[in-house]
Parts: C-alpha cells; sequence; structure tokens
C-alpha cells in the first residue's frame, strides 16, 4: 500500500489513497496462499453511528453492573460482537419475561414495540434503550401520521427486529410491503396514504416500491427526509464506486443483517461476476484472484475487515476508496450519561486526578470490543 500520506488521487467520485489500519489485525488459521493483485477498500464501511452509540452504551452496562447484564433482542446484527458480550455476561433475550425482576436490561439498537419498552419499565431493573435515532424518527412519523387518520405503507423486511417494532406503534393504521406486487395487492382506501421505510433497505428496493406506490397514490406523502439511513446510503455509494473494477467483492457481515444483504444484492445488481458474504476471514475460499473489492456491513467491526486484508494479501497494496468522511454521533441513551459521568468523574478522583466528564465522541468502538476481549 502507498504512503497515508500521499497525494490522494481521484477514481470516479471517489477518493483513491493509500491504506494503513488503525489496529492489529487478526491472522486466521493459515491456509492455501491468494494470488492477489490489489484490494480496492470501500469507505465507509462497517459502523455506523448508531451501532457505534450501541455498542459503547452495553459496554458500560457490562462495566457497572455485577452480570449478568440483559439485552432485548441482539444488540446489532453481527456474531462476533454478539459473542463478544456473551463472553462478558450479557444475556440475550427475545422476551422480556426471561429477564428477572430487577436485572439491568438494554434495549437493542433496532427500535422496540411500545409495549416492550413499558414492560421493560416495568420489571423494576435499571433500563437502557439504545435504539438508533433514525429508528426513533420513523416511530415519530408513524405515530403522528396514525394521529391524523392516515393509512400507512410501511417498506420493511418480514420478521427483521425494526419493521416488527415499527409496526407496533401503530398496528391497526399501518401495513407492511416489499415488493411491486405487495403493493398492488393492497387494498383501495379513502384515507390519506403515507410511505415510510425500514432505514436499512437498499435504495434499489426503496425506489421501485416509492415508484409503485406513487401510481396507485399520486398524492401520497412521504416524509421531507428519506426514513433510509445516512449510513446505509453512503455504504452503498462506496461499494457502486469500486463494483466496477473488481473481479470479486466481499463483503463482511452477518446474515441476518438486513444492510449487509443489501450490500451483497447490490454488487450483484451492479454485475459483479464474484459476490462472497462472509463473516470472517476464515470463510475465504482459495480460488480468489486478480481485483477484489472489500466493504462491511453497518454491524460489522474494523477488525473483521482488518483479518480479511491480513487474509488476502495482495501483491501491490490496499487502496481505500473514500465517497464521503462521515463525522455523525449519537449520544449515550439519556438513561447513562449520568451514570458515565458519575463513574468516569469518580474514577479520576479516585487516582488523584482533576474531576472531568467522560468525552464519549472520542472513545472508538471497534476499540472497546477489541478491550471487552
Amino acid at each position: 500500500a502507498g504512503d497515508p500520506g500521499a497525494t490522494a488521487m481521484m477514481v470516479g467520485r471517489g477518493i483513491r489513497t493509500g491504506y494503513r489500519g488503525r489496529s492489529p489485525p487478526i491472522m486466521p488459521p493459515q491456509s492455501a496462499p491468494l494470488t492477489i493483485d490489489y484490494v480496492l477498500l470501500a469507505s465507509p464501511r462497517g459502523f455506523c453511528a448508531g451501532v457505534e452509540m450501541a455498542i459503547k452504551a452495553l459496554t458500560w452496562m457490562v462495566r457497572a453492573f455485577e452480570p449478568p447484564v440483559y439485552c432485548y433482542h441482539e444488540i446489532v446484527h453481527n456474531q462476533r460482537v454478539v459473542d463478544r458480550f456473551r463472553a462478558r455476561g450479557v444475556v440475550f433475550v427475545d422476551d422480556i419475561a426471561e429477564v428477572p425482576p430487577g436485572s439491568p436490561l438494554m434495549l437493542s439498537a433496532h427500535g422496540s414495540a411500545p409495549e416492550v419498552v413499558a414492560q421493560a419499565e416495568a420489571n423494576g431493573g435499571y433500563v437502557v434503550d439504545a435504539v438508533c435515532p433514525l429508528v426513533t424518527k420513523v416511530h415519530h412519523e408513524v405515530r403522528v401520521r396514525a394521529g391524523k387518520g392516515y393509512r400507512i405503507v410501511y417498506v420493511g423486511h418480514e420478521g427483521h427486529e425494526e419493521a416488527v417494532g415499527t409496526m407496533a406503534v401503530a398496528p391497526d393504521a399501518i401495513e407492511r410491503v416489499e415488493s411491486r406486487d405487495d403493493v398492488d395487492a393492497l387494498a383501495e382506501t379513502d384515507q390519506p396514504v403515507a410511505l415510510l421505510a425500514q432505514t436499512t433497505l437498499s435504495h434499489r428496493d426503496w425506489d421501485d416500491v416509492r415508484d409503485a406506490t406513487l401510481e396507485r397514490w399520486p398524492d401520497m406523502w412521504v416524509p421531507g427526509r428519506s426514513d433510509l439511513c445516512f449510513a446505509t446510503t453512503n455504504r452503498q455509494h462506496a461499494l457502486l464506486e469500486i463494483a466496477a473494477l473488481c473481479d470479486a467483492i466481499v463483503v463482511v457481515g452477518s446474515a441476518n443483517s438486513s444492510n449487509t444483504l443489501a450490500l451483497e444484492q447490490l454488487a450483484r445488481d451492479a454485475g459483479c461476476e464474484r459476490v462472497l458474504r462472509i463473516n470472517s476471514a476464515t470463510e475465504l475460499p482459495d480460488d480468489l484472484s486478480g481485483t477484489v473489492g472489500l466493504t462491511a456491513g453497518a454491524s460489522a467491526p474494523e477488525e473483521l475487515v482488518q483479518s480479511v486484508i491480513d487474509r488476502l494479501d495482495p501483491t501491490h497494496g490496499v487502496d481505500e476508496i473514500r465517497v464521503t468522511d462521515e463525522d455523525e454521533y449519537f449520544p449515550p441513551p439519556r438513561a447513562l450519561r449520568n451514570l458515565i459521568n458519575g463513574v468516569s468523574v469518580g474514577l479520576s478522583m479516585a487516582f488523584g486526578g482533576i474531576a472531568t466528564e467522560f468525552d464519549d465522541r472520542s472513545v472508538d468502538a471497534s476499540e472497546v470490543l477489541v478491550a471487552l476481549e
């Protein structure tokens, strides 16, 4: 790879830079050497602001309370992340009834149904809702539109935690669709129609269903700002910058991650002959060659990307193709802020320092995960 301080070169709309990872790579088991010429690394990739917030929040819960700490659903959709928290005493449940009364409990980043939040609060323990603020925005839109008498068409994946939680906000006013056929099957209505979406959809899925819904209800209401997560959009744009230049695309992320699957499908739709979605470097096949594109879903930690780069070991190095810089930051959930500041101030004073509040923004969630291990 080139010197990170070297002059950047434009590639399409992206910026091509030399790349050097921020943390030491994880060495996978030894296997046959690959013959990779280049790795084109999409940027942005990996953790989004909502995932950063949720992982750091659960880490504070682990440090502040004796195990077990409970979490409703997986904190994010990535097996490496979930397993690391399990090793630190976190118990993931799919029903609040599984949580012993009075136990510390976190609600996942995907958002929870109102009755789940109420049940959690009634359980008597310390409850932190780590829902992504972008999901909260959609919940608010559902509540407002339902209150104004709208029929809501919601574009989302069946069974996905975010979709389940969002539809539960106003179940009598909302219908879920995924395709043009679903839109065509909707009953006619005299009510005004509003169109909302799961935040992690691909633009292609969203655009097709939006167009179909507009054909049926040209005057329907849509949010002034898209429900689609900016991080999901950025990762898709970055992938498109490299797809045509690659002999194969590797997408790092879990099979239950909606935005990861959207990246995989987008690479296929872009015409890449070989697309692989993997959980870790150990799943890489031995017959890759040429130029390999690499990206990661919004729940995949950077350490997994590092291990894939190390396994690919490209002869001519790694070029990072950056389409934008992300500087969005979501602060810790309100219920955690006083706890974090109290713990950090107490620790600094105990060791003879000046009482100062903790700067959560300066901490990277990928580094937090490494520290947990």
